[in-house]
């Protein structure tokens, strides 16, 4: 990345730290200096000019903004190993914080179990909120996390009783119940747990959903052989019998609560399609399979399967693999793809040893927790009584009513969306939860709004969890109070909100709309925000891949109105959903118009009054105005809302062609 230095002499000794607070006080942030360098003199051309290439790149001691002090006694000396390791950097002073060094929520991920293999735990939300190293080191709690119960359940089981099953409340007749569907009986169970909190909403759409089931997903390839099909499919079931998850059923039929149950053997079902080879043989085979004729048995493990089918007009064999959300995230996925390459390129020897899911299940069960859960949620909601439904959408919508457009933040906006949360000492992905905030609040005439934000689910999932298979993102309320803020307060506003949302990563979504004063059915909101830092296509083997290509896969309607945000580290991808009527293109414009107009505030003007910031293009805001009204007309904080508004008492016809 681009950073401003500043080179010197000095007549006397200048602390830098001295001197980047003074500039700090002069300077907007931007042409605030990153890096500080030290001379005896300047370099001077022939005829008296600086010379510019004779100055020296500047040194790590010159790129340490905060002054280095090192770390202080034996737990701040291991912590600075290990952010240098996890953040890929020289060193590490116990004042440096973790966000300006370039950590994330991913990283942070990392970060918490390498801790833990040190035997170090600590409260995350303290890495959010004081994320300096010292900070995080007087949090640690020498210890380990609470331990998964041990699985009960062992081969050559004859009968299981409750008290083999630690983590579900099951009698015996729902013991019995549950063995009884599984094939070969008790002596292929290897394990039955509860459902971690986001899978029980999702097999609430998948029980009630008239039609299909809205998080089964697929993904479509092309293979330039059988041989090479076949070979994905076996190192396809490989990773089933490594991972307890893959190999998972859910039960519910005559239960109180829904349990999963791990099967020890559970084979990929494989179905050769019959298609007209002289026809598009992709779009037969996506037809076959759509989730509204072929919907996924989810009583029975593995909760995928791959149909195919030939294409001899292309000289090519078509598979589409069909999987539910239930069993896989973001995350997982490139665990699931590395492991794949691993098989195929025979080197599944060097692969860790797996991790069950059921430690996860152990963590999100902890009955401590809950309590806490709900006074968080009754703090952050039990005064929010006006949910936040942007342009008045109540209703889930599906992939036939709703359109998706793909989208990259510019690389110089990119660059000063980095530089400005660095400043702020918050992450990008805090800048960007602002700026969605901004637009839901034009679009619902609100400065008090709540959107539903995707968790990793990690950070407090127990030993391993960083290289786990399985549902671990949570989607959870935070709530954004923008009326009266400034623009930099207003960032450390959301910040904080993300941090305390943490420590409840694991907390029902149920849990937290029934804390609120919204009163049901009505929802709590009808937006989401998926911000998750992902790894680039290219580090994956392309010899493992090869003869291999993915075609298309689909992505999940949840919500009406879905931003998603792809953190590459070297740019940001954008991925928006929202009925055809209102336009997912229209999301991305005013999340590029907020993001622009966020930064210009943060580094021109920081006590910039937030709702002065427009999300509007000009063109949408000419549409918004019309009639020859001119900028005069309106302040700029007028909502869209506010402006329809406006425009109606002017003429009454005007509304009608906004909403038209």
């Amino acid at each position: 990345h681009k950073r401003l230095v500043a080179y010197f002499t000095e007549r006397e000794t200048i602390n830098i730290e001295t001197l980047r607070d003074h500039l700090h006080d002069q300077l907007p942030d931007y042409m605030v200096p990153a890096a500080y360098v030290r001379l005896d003199s300047l370099p001077l051309t022939n005829n008296g000019k600086v010379d510019r290439k004779a100055l020296p790149a500047p040194d790590q001691d010159a790129l340490l903004s905060r002054g280095y002090e090192a770390p202080q006694g034996e737990i701040e000396t291991l912590l600075a190993q290990i952010w240098a390791d996890v953040l890929k950097v020289e060193q590490v002073g116990r004042h440096d914080n973790f966000f300006e060094l370039g950590g994330h929520s991913l990283l942070a991920v990392s970060l918490i179990e390498r801790m833990r293999q040190v035997e170090l735990s600590a409260d995350v939300r303290v890495l959010f909120s004081q994320p300096t190293l010292a900070a995080l080191a007087a949090a640690v709690d020498n210890g380990r996390m609470t331990a998964a119960p041990a699985n009960r359940i062992g081969l050559g089981c004859e009968r299981i009783t409750p008290d083999m099953l630690p983590l579900a409340n099951l009698d015996q007749a729902g013991i019995d119940r549950v063995v009884a569907g599984v094939p070969g009986g008790v002596a292929n169970v290897q394990d039955i747990y509860a459902l971690a909190p986001l899978q029980e909403g999702l097999l609430y759409h998948h029980v009630t959903a008239s039609h299909g089931d809205p998080y089964q997903q697929h993904a479509l390839f092309a293979f330039d052989s059988r041989e090479r099909l076949d070979a994905f499919a076996q190192a396809l079931q490989a990773v089933i019998a490594r991972h307890d998850i893959l190999r998972t059923a859910l039960v519910w039929d005559g239960l109180e609560t829904p349990v999963q149950v791990v099967w020890r053997e559970a084979p990929l079902g494989l179905t050769s399609l019959n298609v007209d080879e002289d026809g598009d043989v992709a779009a037969q085979v996506r037809e076959q399979l759509d989730p509204s004729r072929f919907p996924l048995d989810l009583r029975r493990a593995p909760m995928m399967h791959l149909g195919v089918a030939h294409d001899p007009r292309q000289q090519r064999w078509i598979g589409m693999l069909v999987f539910h959300h239930l069993v896989n995230d973001a995350a997982s996925l490139g665990v699931l793809t590395a492991e794949i390459e691993a098989h195929m390129l025979d080197q599944q020897h060097r692969l860790p040893a797996s991790v069950p899911y059921r430690n996860y299940v152990a963590q999100t069960r902890q009955g401590k927790d809950r309590a806490a859960h709900e006074a968080f949620f009754r703090d952050m909601l039990g005064d929010f009584d006006q949910p936040t439904l942007a342009f008045g959408l109540l209703d889930t919508m599906d992939a036939a009513s709703s359109e998706q457009v793909l989208g990259n933040v510019p690389a110089a906006l990119g660059l000063r969306i980095r530089a400005q949360a660095r400043l702020a000492g918050v992450s990008a992905a805090s800048l960007y939860h602002l700026a969605w905030a901004q637009i839901l609040g034009a679009v619902s005439g609100q400065d008090d709004v709540v959107f539903g934000t995707v968790l990793l689910g990690r950070l407090q999932a127990g030993e391993g969890a960083d290289r786990a298979l399985g549902m671990f993102i949570n989607t959870l309320p935070l709530r954004v109070k923008m009326a009266g803020l400034q623009v930099k307060a207003a960032l450390k506003h959301t910040h904080a909100g993300l941090s305390a949302l943490l420590a409840h990563e694991h907390a029902p979504l149920s849990l937290a709309q029934r804390c609120s004063a919204v009163a049901a059915p009505t929802p709590l909101f009808n937006s989401l925000l998926n911000y998750r830092h992902i790894t680039a296509a290219d580090e994956h083997s392309q010899q493992a891949w090869e003869g291999i290509v993915g075609l298309e896969s689909d992505s999940i309607v949840s919500y009406p109105l879905v931003l998603e945000v792809d953190d590459l580290g070297s740019e940001f991808r954008l991925t928006a959903r929202a009925p055809r009527a209102i336009g997912a293109q229209r999301l991305l414009d005013y999340l590029l118009i907020s993001l622009d107009n966020l930064a210009n505030a943060l580094e021109m003007a920081p006590r910039t009054a937030l709702p002065q910031l427009s999300v509007l293009p000009a063109a949408e805001r000419e549409t918004l105005l019309g009639f020859n009204a001119t900028d005069a007309d309106y302040p700029r904080d007028t909502t869209v809302v506010q402006m329809i508004e406006a425009q109606a008492a002017r003429a009454p016809a005007a509304i009608a062609v906004v909403l038209g």
